[in-house]
């Protein structure tokens, strides 16, 4: 298998196969780009001419700023361009030379080239639905010079036919724009759920009352309900206590006990709490302390709602507290929207299920990582399927799903074991998203099997690359699908410089921190965000979308929350 941000390369060959006029084009613009980073305090990147791929080891904090050294920033451009094979899996940094094989066999096999022909036939592209037409795209700066000493090899004078086969990928913005448009494209069905099961469901239905909250007088301390000026005449006794039925008539000039939530007599003038009364037990007396207002600590009846009076609109996620209101007003149960259904198939021979990597063997971290991830978005997910490398595997697990989403790791490029292409172009499937301008992540892709099928998402093999397909592709389809309402972006300040690819967004990990000494809070971008690393959003509570060319420090990004960031300890779904 080859790098999910990277081109195949067989073992031992030390070269990447030629690829299209595009593609090489595409490449030596992106070496001039580095070197040209480098020139001005960037470094080159790992692995070039037999460096060890890692810078050495730094005494700092994970949760450290990120700097313009950043070793990140060049271990997204190693494993994202198309210089050479990636390095990273599931849980591996890059190890190996831009021409020496990958050490790490488990990553997503991308071609890298949103514009060369791919090796494997593809599933059709979406005209009915509005898909991405390559239009929207950024057109590329003109072709930087090449660095001295590297040779650059000839352009043609004229694309070839391959060229012309597939479009630029879409804007991040765009990729987004129609996973969340196919989530909505249809009426969304109504289950109605008891109250006990509804937690983390999106109401189908306005949420109205269904009686008078509260539906009578009751007193809103416990002290003494009084009638008329005082002083009052009061008898000895228990008194009124919540529960019981409705009392008798308070006569002017007396007082009787009332505690918290009972129902109110007719005819009282007001609540007196206790600290505000004096008992004069000897005369049979109650004196207040403070003067006494018509109404005082009395819940009128239909002070919080009136019967059949809105209380929360569709479309709402069911918290505790819309529990405990639905419960007040009298619901027994919910009409919510199903949870959708998500089957998790992982790609890939190379991956263990436990123990240490060894033998060229790595461990699976996302198979672990998306079903808690996925139930986060507010998901029901089946248990993760481990298919290997296996075409024939693959397309019976498409088949027999009845998943409303299939997600897949990894095989969503051209290389000899990316199959997740030519299953899809087998099935008659309709690709809407095929390649987004994002990084890392760009082989990320999106297709529905069916007019009636599920959806599929098929994710890189780089667990940050994977990350940032979820957020792109899954997160706002899964929304669309589930009712939830779109979540309002938001920008905040970044404290660092970030760089930036040379035509993609790229999303890369933030941590919120308050400011000092009443100044704005921001967050500072991590370090560890190279495409085949977690260690960085692990310690994350957000991604910043970072836009082409990258932005200075001081400057206002999109953040993109965590979907735990918000989270309350009240569920294993946290909903943001």
């Amino acid at each position: 298998m080859t790098g999910s941000d990277g081109p195949h390369c067989e073992p031992g060959s030390g070269v990447r196969a030629a690829g299209s006029a595009s593609e090489r084009a595409r490449e030596e613009e992106e070496r001039a780009v580095e070197q040209a980073l480098a020139l001005v305090g960037g470094s080159s990147g790992p692995g070039r001419s037999g460096e060890s791929g890692e810078r050495p080891s730094r005494s700092r904090d994970p949760l450290a700023p990120w700097d313009s050294r950043d070793e990140d920033l060049n271990a997204d451009r190693s494993s994202d361009s198309h210089t050479g094979p990636s390095s990273g899996s599931h849980t591996g940094p890059s190890s190996g030379s831009h021409t020496g094989p990958s050490s790490a066999p488990h990553t997503d096999r991308s071609s890298n080239s949103h514009t060369g022909p791919s090796s494997a036939p593809h599933a059709h592209r979406s005209s009915g639905s509005d898909p991405y037409d390559g239009r929207d795209s950024d057109l590329r700066a003109g072709r930087a010079a090449p660095a001295p000493g590297r040779e650059q090899p000839p352009l043609p004078d004229r694309p070839s036919p391959g060229d012309l086969a597939k479009p630029p990928p879409p804007s991040w913005d765009r990729a987004r724009a129609v996973a969340a448009r196919e989530g909505r494209g249809g009426p969304s069905p109504t289950i109605r759920l008891p109250l006990d099961r509804a937690l983390g469901h999106v109401l189908a239905e306005a949420l109205g009352a269904l009686t008078d909250l509260p539906s009578f007088d009751t007193s809103a301390m416990d002290g003494w309900a009084v009638a008329g000026p005082g002083p009052w005449a009061f008898e000895a006794g228990a008194g009124l206590l919540a529960g019981r039925g409705p009392a008798a008539a308070l006569p002017d000039g007396t007082a009787v006990r009332i505690a918290t939530g009972a129902r109110v007599p007719p005819e009282t003038t007001a609540v007196i709490r206790s600290e505000h009364a004096h008992v004069d037990e000897a005369r049979g007396l109650l004196h207040a302390r403070r003067s006494v207002v018509t109404g005082q600590d009395i819940r009128p009846r239909g002070q919080e709602c009136r019967s059949g009076e809105q209380l929360v609109p569709a479309g709402t996620v069911v918290t505790p507290a819309v529990l405990g209101l639905a419960a007040a007003a009298g619901y027994d149960a919910l009409p919510v929207v199903p949870r959708p259904r998500v089957d998790i198939l992982v790609l890939g021979d190379e991956l263990l299920n436990a123990g240490l990597p060894h033998d060229g063997l790595i461990r699976d971290a996302l198979g672990p990582m998306l079903g808690p991830w996925l139930r986060a978005l507010g998901a029901e997910v089946s248990g993760a399927r481990r298919l290997g490398d296996d075409a024939g595997a693959l397309r019976d697990a498409l088949t027999s799903s009845d998943a409303d989403l299939i997600v897949t790791t990894g095989g969503t490029a051209a290389g000899p074991v990316d199959h997740v292409h030519p299953v899809l172009d087998a099935l008659g499937a309709e690709l809407l998203v095929d390649g987004v301008a994002v990084r890392p992540g760009h082989p990320m892709l999106l297709a529905r099997l069916s007019p009636d099928g599920p959806y599929l998402v098929g994710l890189p093999g780089n667990p940050l690359a994977a990350v940032s397909g979820l957020l792109t592709l899954a997160e706002p389809l899964l929304a669309g699908i589930a009712g939830r309402p779109a979540q309002d972006p938001y920008r905040a300040l970044v404290h660092a410089e970030v760089h930036g690819h040379p035509h993609d967004t790229r999303l890369v990990p933030v941590v919120h921190r308050p400011g000092r000494a009443g100044g704005r809070d921001h967050v500072a971008p991590l370090r560890y965000n190279g495409p085949a690393m977690l260690r960085g959003i692990a310690a994350a509570d957000g991604l910043a979308v970072v836009p082409p060319g990258g932005v200075r420090s001081g400057t206002e990004v999109e953040i993109l929350d965590l979907p735990w960031a918000p989270a309350t300890p009240w569920t294993e779904g946290c909903f943001t």
